[in-house]
């Protein structure tokens, strides 16, 4: 099967990453946005690789240096790549990070495998078919808000969202029992499909961070929509709100309006 083939290229970009030296850091546009060595090579591994499997598919990754899905990725496939998501904490070795690979089909979210290989967690869904971790079906919670740890991200990039991400992490904390922030919006997601935390939000991440963790998570029952409720495009950067399956609309409604 094509998403078995896409695991064994996961594993081995994984094995890339943990066995890779202390890397040397490129800085790209935006506050803390970093790149490395190895970004670069687990990409160009990532689509080599990739093609071999299906020799029709585009790509669009993280270090291609454009943020903006293309009109000729509306048709047929297209694998959307983010080679190390968190690369803050691969510089910093403060785990986790994961390779992200996500397959739009006509521009919309048709498979997706992510993979922590500090944990050996392998992540994936087809649409309509459910997510599984490790080959083990996994649903999101079905606990209260107040009885579940939420995850943010400060979209740290865009220094305007500063101050309204803390300003709604704040507002959040009271509802849940904890705050936490990794540092990769692919792993917050993989983490509310697995039940680990019921809320994930950001004000603002790229296609490659969602394109495969928002299938993972919804295929687990959550709702994956942007922070005022509609959609993602699968097209562009977005705002992301990702919650799990019990929580309620109420305990969210202040995100909705946070403008």
């Amino acid at each position: 099967m094509l998403i078995e083939k896409i695991f064994e290229v996961a594993k081995d970009a994984g094995n890339i990453m943990v066995s890779a030296e202390r890397p040397k850091i490129m800085e790209k546009a935006g506050h803390a946005n970093f790149c490395t060595e190895t970004d670069e090579k687990i990409q160009a591994f990532l689509i080599e690789r990739l093609k071999e499997i299906l020799p029709e598919a585009s790509f669009l990754g993280e270090e291609d240096g454009q943020d903006v899905f293309q009109e000729k990725m509306e048709n047929g496939y297209c694998f959307v790549l983010d080679p190390i998501d968190g690369t803050s904490n691969f510089i910093f070795e403060y785990r986790p990070s994961v390779v992200s690979i996500g397959l739009l089909k006509d521009g919309k979210p048709y498979m997706a495998v992510v993979y922590n290989p500090y944990d050996n967690m392998l992540f994936s869904a087809i649409a309509g078919q459910g997510t599984y971790m490790n080959g083990d079906k996994i649903m999101s919670s079905d606990s209260p808000l107040s009885d579940s740890l939420a995850v943010f991200g400060t979209a740290p990039y865009y220094t305007e969202l500063r101050e309204k991400s803390f300003e709604l992490a704040k507002e959040l904390l009271p509802k849940c029992v904890d705050l936490r922030r990794s540092g990769t919006a692919a792993w917050d997601m993989c983490c509310a499909a697995l039940g680990r935390v019921s809320l994930y939000f950001e004000l603002k991440i790229q296609l490659w961070d969602y394109a495969a963790a928002a299938l993972i998570a919804s295929e687990a029952g959550c709702r994956v929509t942007d922070i005022e409720g509609n959609p993602l495009s699968y097209k562009g950067p977005t705002s992301c709100l990702c919650v799990a399956r019990g929580v309620k609309d109420e305990d969210i409604a202040f995100m909705k309006a946070y403008k």
